[in-house]
């Protein structure tokens, strides 16, 4: 191989399994070209959004699975503690991990600092929530909370284990290998669970299968990032990178308590069978948002951030993400809203048929809550973690607010405040956050205003024509829910793309789903950009679609 066609060396250092992420001198291995950064995000994004749609089937099998095999009581007791125990788990992965994605510079010395702080701030969390057991039973006025407080306190320590691993395969945009270890483990968590509830071994079953996660994922890590920390040392830019992460897990914490509240409220006024049914119902609503959002975020924290210096190509690439965003999620949203009873009917069975008419409150909310989600992009990539915190600060009150409000009217007043919350506070989040950029909230409502009306009118129509379909409608068995499921989810598709190409008059959002699925795919070549393109001149696989 001639030195002009030589690969470089990230992309020398990226081949094979495992992933070296540091240099003889300590310098990290990334990608610096405009064309090459943007192909590893389309193709990221690719890999990510295959794996969250294998992840939801998987996590559909086990749900079908499980809730044959456990009780709602058996959720709900497990729900109870892990309102408290994710929190913790989640300390470095939120924070350490956007902290090392979006530096500039990173080098060796600065991630084993982080692995150190994370290992021993996971073992202090573990012993500390173990401790904390006794108080929780106080709390719930259930003596069974104490043993999983105890049992689920394990999974904390394995996490922080892998933090700076992910965090460097992420920063490296090894997505692909990201993707394989998330599904692996969560196969892995799912077959614990399966067999032990199958022995007969109740909640327990849950919760080492959360352990078995842990454990799977961070082995997977250590041996796809072949890297071992050194010992801990001062070093230039530690202080400022720990703030940045002290902010972004402020943010998350108030953000999870929020996420949270309702689980507290629900279980603390109702009890844990009610709880079993409201957690089923949002775990539809949020499982259907966390497929895409969750992974994208990765993805585009890392593009975005390599295009801060660039506003225009900052910005043309945000809306594009913002269109595409609206375009999935609004008719998943609205589909949902559809069918979502029978989805839960079919997959948890008539006994779950509470669950059901709860997650009829979440459905609405879904499509926005896809949008609002983006605003984080934004904070995390132009580096002002600590607006993220204060955005934060503002939206659990008013969540809050609305939990509080709707709690006489039981589960489906908390589902429909959380619908309520997204809707009023989508444009003011994103006015905010794009504020330090000068993005304004006028391209952003351009981007995504038709697909909202689209969804509305299609989901409008679609429920008119399902009502003069008695024979359906009127059904009760499984197998009419199931075909209630195809049926109006075949009108509604035909309705919403319909009235997407009037909304846009021509097909040019349709084509920019279709081009980026096709190179999002694993086996598409992606070809590269011209050796003289500048920034501005590079390959656009993102064009907004207003």
């Amino acid at each position: 191989m001639s030195p002009q066609t030589a690969p470089p060396p990230e992309a020398r250092a990226h081949r094979g399994l495992a992933f070296s992420p540091f240099d003889s001198s300590g310098s990290f291995h990334a990608a610096s070209d405009v064309g090459e950064v943007q192909r590893l995000a389309v193709r990221g994004a690719g890999f990510t959004v295959a794996s969250s749609g294998l992840g939801l089937a998987i996590q559909i099998v086990a749900t079908v699975v499980l809730a044959r095999l456990l009780t709602p009581a058996d959720f709900g007791l497990v729900a109870m503690v892990t309102t408290f125990s994710l929190l913790l788990t989640n300390f470095g992965l939120n924070g350490f991990t956007e902290a090392i994605i979006q530096r500039e510079e990173m080098d060796g010395v600065l991630a084993s600092n982080f692995f150190w702080i994370s290992l021993g701030a996971g073992l202090l969390l573990t012993l500390g929530f173990a401790a904390a057991g006794p108080l929780l039973v106080r709390f719930y006025h259930n003596a069974m909370v104490e043993p999983v407080t105890a049992g689920m306190s394990i999974t904390v320590f394995i996490t922080s284990c892998s933090v700076v691993h992910l965090a460097l395969l992420k920063r490296a945009m090894l997505f692909s290998r990201l993707s394989a270890n998330d599904i692996f483990s969560r196969i892995a968590s799912v077959s614990v669970s399966i067999v032990l509830a199958w022995a007969g071994c109740g909640y327990w079953a849950l919760v080492a299968g959360s352990a078995a996660q842990a454990l799977t994922q961070a082995i997977g890590a250590c041996v796809l990032c072949r890297w071992i920390p050194g010992p801990p040392r001062g070093v230039a830019g530690m202080a400022a990178m720990l703030r940045f992460a002290a902010n972004v897990y402020a943010h998350f914490t108030v953000n999870y308590v929020g996420r949270n509240t309702d689980n507290l409220l629900v279980g603390w006024r109702f009890g844990a069978q009610t709880l079993g049914f409201y957690k089923k119902a949002y775990d539809l609503f949020a499982c259907s948002g966390n497929q895409l959002t969750a992974p994208l975020t990765n993805v585009a924290v890392s593009a975005l951030s390599r295009f801060r210096t660039n506003s225009i190509r900052y910005k043309q690439l945000l809306l594009s993400a913002m269109a595409v965003t609206a375009f999935v999620g609004m008719g998943v949203g609205a589909d949902l809203t559809l069918v979502g009873r029978d989805v839960i009917r079919v997959l948890l069975g008539p006994g779950w048929a509470p669950a059901g008419r709860v997650f009829t409150f979440f459905g609405p909310g879904i499509g926005i809550m896809l949008l609002y989600y983006t605003h984080g992009w934004i904070h995390l990539s132009i580096g002002k973690a600590e607006r993220w915190f204060r955005w934060g600060i503002l939206e659990y009150a008013f969540t809050a607010l609305l939990f509080v409000g709707g709690l006489p009217w039981g589960p489906e007043g908390i589902a429909a405040a959380w619908t309520a919350s997204f809707w009023i506070l989508t444009v003011p989040a994103l006015w905010y956050a794009g504020k330090p950029i000068q993005l304004g909230i006028s391209p952003v409502v351009a981007a995504v205003w038709k697909y909202v009306i689209a969804s509305t009118l299609a989901g409008i129509a679609s429920a008119a024509i399902m009502r003069n379909l008695p024979i359906l409608v009127a059904a009760s068995s499984t197998r009419a829910a199931l075909a209630r499921i195809v049926v109006d989810s075949l009108v509604f598709v035909t309705l919403y793309l319909s009235s997407v190409i009037l909304l846009h008059r021509g097909f040019a959002p349709l084509r920019l789903v279709a081009r980026l699925v096709r190179q999002m795919a694993p086996g598409t070549a992606l070809s590269a950009p011209s050796a003289r393109a500048g920034v501005g001149q590079s390959v656009d696989y993102l064009t907004t679609a207003t």
